[in-house]
């Protein structure tokens, strides 16, 4: 049997992460891998979350299996945190092993549902969405999204690419922090979207990885909500990875809003996929996040440290826009500055990624997407006078 397997392609990233593993050089500088770090290159435990796995190591009696869609506390708290009030009727949801879990149940689900639907995504996206769409054998197909002129977003193209959507077809939608661009819809463009899929008889599914990483915990949901009360049927992706923290502990949930007459329907099927899938969500992370945001005290420290990883990446994208503006004697990449999240794509070509990390030990994806988390104010202005010399 296994003497049959082909190789598989490589994912990007990790080979990425591997060349700079066994890079010996003492000054090369990381902006591949999507994970939030400080000044020091450090992932950091959030200390809400170190608060609140001392609170559990102290109080846990048990290891026993979660429910099949995990605990109600974890899944209401986040359905609050995402959505707010008002959905309790509406919403049925399950836990999943990080957003990329929700993602999968979510695909799973539409398969299930709605086998001959067309999946669309933004060109670009993030590299997994089409990889799963095209493993389950979903049809596919892409909305232009990013200019590469203007290095923001190409609104006549979403819209002119959307209009082409049938009844019934999916649309994948970036809740905010758009990976791997950076460059979000405005909201004026959010709502034109929205107005145009409603007519159209479009199901959203939202990805919303990045919930606090723009521009504040409450800002970040305005475009889900916005979804969320104009569909009768969504579906939302999330994470926790990135706002908690908790990358390792692969934490997230898929909300399914549908009417309050098909809400156990829809709670069956997520909770029979989850069955065929996994079984029973791992815990450690869920119950540390509905610690932290029933705690009046440790969610208010865990927000404030969340605006503290925001801003820190605004001032680094503010720098690095200056630099750039020095080091380049142009504007041609204040578009950092204007960007949200973690991410931008910088508009280099291929050859010159290469450069960059064969000349100066500065790794990035090949579509110059970087991780603007991984920089610190003292490699900011290496990397701006690195892009200078191979852009020219």
């Amino acid at each position: 049997m296994l003497e049959v397997l082909n190789p598989q392609p490589q994912d990007k990233i990790l080979q990425l992460i591997a060349m700079y593993r066994e890079d010996p050089r003492e000054d090369k500088i990381d902006l591949g891998v999507g994970v939030y770090k400080d000044a020091t290159g450090l992932t950091p435990v959030m200390r809400a979350v170190k608060a609140a796995e001392k609170q559990l190591w102290e109080t846990e009696k048990t290891k026993t299996y979660t429910g099949l869609a995990g605990e109600p506390a974890y899944n209401a708290a986040m359905v609050g945190m995402i959505l707010g009030a008002g959905y309790g009727d509406r919403a049925a949801s399950v836990a999943t092993p990080g957003g990329t879990g929700a993602i999968r149940q979510a695909l799973e689900l539409i398969k299930l549902a709605t086998p001959g639907a067309t999946v669309w995504l933004s060109a670009p996206t993030w590299p997994n969405h089409p990889s799963i769409i095209k493993y389950l054998g979903m049809k596919m197909a892409e909305y232009r999204y990013f200019d590469a002129e203007t290095r923001g977003v190409d609104s006549a193209g979403v819209m002119e690419d959307l209009a082409k959507v049938a009844k019934g077809d999916v649309v994948l939608l970036h809740g905010c922090c758009h990976n791997p661009t950076g460059a979000n819809l405005n909201a004026s463009e959010w709502k034109q979207v929205v107005d145009l899929l409603v007519a159209k008889g479009a199901v959203p599914l939202v990805d919303l990885a990045y919930q606090g990483f723009g521009d504040g915990l409450e800002a970040d949901a305005a475009a889900t909500r916005l979804v969320a009360e104009s569909f009768p049927e969504v579906l939302i992706a999330a994470s926790c990875s990135k706002n908690f923290g908790i990358y390792r502990e692969r934490t997230g949930i898929l909300i399914a809003l549908t009417t309050a007459d098909r809400k156990a329907v829809v709670q069956g099927n997520l909770n029979f996929l989850n069955r065929q899938n996994y079984s029973f969500p791992p815990d450690h992370g869920a119950r540390l996040v509905t610690m932290i945001l029933e705690d009046e005290a440790l969610c208010a420290d865990w927000k404030a440290e969340l605006e503290e990883v925001r801003l820190n990446m605004l001032g680094l994208r503010k720098q690095l826009a200056d630099e750039l503006r020095k080091a380049t004697n142009s504007d041609r990449f204040d578009f950092v500055a204007d960007h949200r999240g973690m991410f931008s794509r910088l508009g280099l070509s291929e050859e010159q990624v290469v450069k960059l990390r064969e000349e100066h030990a500065i790794y990035m994806v090949g579509d110059s997407r970087i991780n603007i988390a991984g920089l610190n104010s003292k490699t900011v202005p290496v990397l701006a006078a690195a892009i200078a010399k191979v852009a020219g």
